[in-house]
Protein backbone atom coordinates (compact mmCIF):
# COMPACT_ATOMS: atom_id res chain seq x y z
CA UNK A 1 0.00 0.00 0.00
CA UNK A 2 3.02 2.41 0.74
CA UNK A 3 4.43 1.55 -2.21
CA UNK A 4 1.45 2.81 -4.20
CA UNK A 5 1.18 5.72 -2.41
CA UNK A 6 4.36 6.68 -3.03
CA UNK A 7 4.16 5.90 -6.95
CA UNK A 8 0.90 8.19 -6.94
CA UNK A 9 2.76 10.84 -5.50
CA UNK A 10 5.54 11.10 -7.62
CA UNK A 11 3.12 10.78 -10.84
CA UNK A 12 1.51 13.12 -9.57
CA UNK A 13 4.46 15.77 -9.19
CA UNK A 14 5.70 15.06 -12.31
CA UNK A 15 2.16 15.60 -14.22
CA UNK A 16 2.37 18.49 -12.86
CA UNK A 17 5.92 19.85 -13.49
CA UNK A 18 5.82 18.39 -17.03
CA UNK A 19 2.93 20.13 -17.76
CA UNK A 20 3.71 23.64 -15.90
CA UNK A 21 7.34 23.12 -18.60
CA UNK A 22 4.81 22.70 -21.76
CA UNK A 23 2.74 26.35 -20.51
CA UNK A 24 5.46 28.50 -20.47
CA UNK A 25 5.46 30.69 -23.23
CA UNK A 26 6.19 33.92 -21.41
CA UNK A 27 3.86 37.10 -20.51
CA UNK A 28 2.41 40.19 -22.16
CA UNK A 29 5.40 42.62 -22.05
CA UNK A 30 5.60 46.05 -21.27
CA UNK A 31 6.16 49.27 -24.29
CA UNK A 32 8.66 50.31 -21.53
CA UNK A 33 10.59 47.10 -20.91
CA UNK A 34 11.05 46.59 -24.93
CA UNK A 35 14.45 45.86 -25.41
CA UNK A 36 14.45 45.39 -29.45
CA UNK A 37 12.05 45.02 -32.34
CA UNK A 38 11.32 42.69 -34.73
CA UNK A 39 10.07 43.62 -37.93
CA UNK A 40 7.63 40.39 -39.48
CA UNK A 41 6.07 39.88 -42.79
CA UNK A 42 3.76 37.44 -43.25
CA UNK A 43 2.95 35.80 -46.78
CA UNK A 44 0.80 33.52 -48.10
CA UNK A 45 1.94 30.34 -46.12
CA UNK A 46 5.25 31.85 -44.44
CA UNK A 47 6.87 34.02 -41.76
CA UNK A 48 9.90 36.36 -43.30
CA UNK A 49 12.17 35.64 -41.11
CA UNK A 50 11.13 32.51 -40.77
CA UNK A 51 13.26 31.72 -37.55
CA UNK A 52 13.55 34.21 -34.14
CA UNK A 53 17.03 34.61 -31.70
CA UNK A 54 15.46 35.37 -28.44
CA UNK A 55 17.50 35.92 -25.22
CA UNK A 56 15.44 34.29 -21.77
CA UNK A 57 13.83 37.60 -20.29
CA UNK A 58 14.01 39.68 -23.21
CA UNK A 59 10.98 42.09 -24.15
CA UNK A 60 10.31 41.86 -27.89
CA UNK A 61 7.82 44.18 -29.69
CA UNK A 62 6.73 42.08 -32.74
CA UNK A 63 5.67 44.59 -36.03
CA UNK A 64 3.37 42.11 -38.22
CA UNK A 65 2.69 43.12 -41.72
CA UNK A 66 0.03 40.36 -43.62
CA UNK A 67 2.09 41.12 -47.21
CA UNK A 68 -0.53 37.92 -48.15
CA UNK A 69 -3.66 37.86 -50.23
CA UNK A 70 -5.43 35.74 -47.15
CA UNK A 71 -6.14 36.32 -43.59
CA UNK A 72 -2.96 35.03 -41.22
CA UNK A 73 -2.45 34.84 -37.82
CA UNK A 74 0.84 35.63 -35.92
CA UNK A 75 0.58 33.25 -32.87
CA UNK A 76 2.94 32.39 -30.20
CA UNK A 77 2.61 29.52 -28.15
CA UNK A 78 3.86 26.03 -27.55
CA UNK A 79 2.70 22.91 -30.51
CA UNK A 80 0.43 21.74 -27.74
CA UNK A 81 -1.41 25.47 -27.16
CA UNK A 82 -1.64 25.74 -31.56
CA UNK A 83 -3.29 22.06 -31.05
CA UNK A 84 -5.67 23.71 -29.14
CA UNK A 85 -6.56 26.57 -30.80
CA UNK A 86 -7.08 25.28 -34.32
CA UNK A 87 -10.89 24.27 -33.32
CA UNK A 88 -11.51 28.07 -32.12
CA UNK A 89 -10.30 29.13 -35.84
CA UNK A 90 -12.42 26.38 -37.44
CA UNK A 91 -15.16 27.51 -35.64
CA UNK A 92 -14.31 31.08 -36.49
CA UNK A 93 -14.59 30.12 -40.46
CA UNK A 94 -17.95 27.63 -39.93
CA UNK A 95 -19.32 30.45 -38.64
CA UNK A 96 -18.34 32.80 -41.38
CA UNK A 97 -16.33 35.48 -38.98
CA UNK A 98 -13.24 34.31 -40.88
CA UNK A 99 -13.34 34.32 -44.54
CA UNK A 100 -10.48 33.81 -46.77
CA UNK A 101 -9.22 37.07 -47.37
CA UNK A 102 -11.34 38.84 -44.63
CA UNK A 103 -12.78 39.19 -41.04
CA UNK A 104 -16.23 39.72 -40.56
CA UNK A 105 -15.47 41.91 -37.38
CA UNK A 106 -19.39 42.94 -36.49
CA UNK A 107 -20.20 38.91 -36.65
CA UNK A 108 -17.08 38.35 -34.38
CA UNK A 109 -18.70 41.22 -31.72
CA UNK A 110 -21.97 39.06 -32.00
CA UNK A 111 -20.36 35.92 -31.64
CA UNK A 112 -17.95 36.91 -28.84
CA UNK A 113 -20.98 37.58 -26.51
CA UNK A 114 -21.38 33.94 -26.32
CA UNK A 115 -18.58 32.34 -27.01
CA UNK A 116 -15.19 34.57 -26.02
CA UNK A 117 -12.83 32.26 -27.68
CA UNK A 118 -14.55 33.61 -30.92
CA UNK A 119 -12.97 37.58 -30.09
CA UNK A 120 -10.12 36.35 -31.19
CA UNK A 121 -8.21 39.06 -28.16
CA UNK A 122 -5.13 36.85 -26.71
CA UNK A 123 -2.06 39.18 -25.88
CA UNK A 124 -0.07 36.68 -27.32
CA UNK A 125 -1.75 36.77 -30.92
CA UNK A 126 -2.85 38.93 -33.71
CA UNK A 127 -5.08 37.92 -36.52
CA UNK A 128 -4.66 40.74 -39.81
CA UNK A 129 -6.36 40.75 -43.22
CA UNK A 130 -4.51 41.29 -46.37
CA UNK A 131 -2.57 44.58 -45.92
CA UNK A 132 -3.10 44.93 -42.60
CA UNK A 133 -0.28 45.47 -39.80
CA UNK A 134 -0.16 45.02 -36.12
CA UNK A 135 1.82 44.45 -33.22
CA UNK A 136 2.77 42.17 -30.30
CA UNK A 137 4.97 43.33 -27.34
CA UNK A 138 5.68 39.91 -25.79
CA UNK A 139 8.27 39.06 -22.52
CA UNK A 140 9.68 35.79 -22.97
CA UNK A 141 11.00 35.64 -19.07
CA UNK A 142 9.66 31.88 -18.61
CA UNK A 143 9.44 30.42 -21.96
CA UNK A 144 10.44 27.20 -23.48
CA UNK A 145 9.59 24.88 -26.89
CA UNK A 146 7.55 27.87 -28.59
CA UNK A 147 6.78 28.66 -31.91
CA UNK A 148 5.04 31.33 -33.78
CA UNK A 149 2.19 30.00 -36.40
CA UNK A 150 -0.51 30.61 -38.27
CA UNK A 151 -3.68 28.75 -36.61
CA UNK A 152 -5.87 29.76 -39.65
CA UNK A 153 -7.58 26.54 -40.66
CA UNK A 154 -4.71 24.27 -42.99
CA UNK A 155 -2.40 27.17 -42.32
CA UNK A 156 -0.17 25.23 -40.00
CA UNK A 157 -0.24 22.10 -41.91
CA UNK A 158 1.40 23.13 -44.50
CA UNK A 159 4.25 24.70 -42.58
CA UNK A 160 3.30 28.66 -41.83
CA UNK A 161 5.57 28.69 -38.57
CA UNK A 162 8.69 29.82 -37.85
CA UNK A 163 11.19 28.79 -35.15
CA UNK A 164 11.70 30.54 -31.73
CA UNK A 165 15.04 30.15 -30.34
CA UNK A 166 15.72 31.25 -26.78
CA UNK A 167 19.13 30.83 -25.23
Amino acid sequence: MRLIKILLITLFFNTFAYADKNMKIGTKGKESEVSRTIKVVMYDNYYEPSSFQIKSGETIKFEVENAGMLVHEFNIANKMMHMKHQPEMMKMVENEILLVDSIDKEKMKKMAKMDKAMAHSHSNSVLLEPKQKGEIIWKFDNAVNIEVACNVPGHYQVGMIAKVDIN
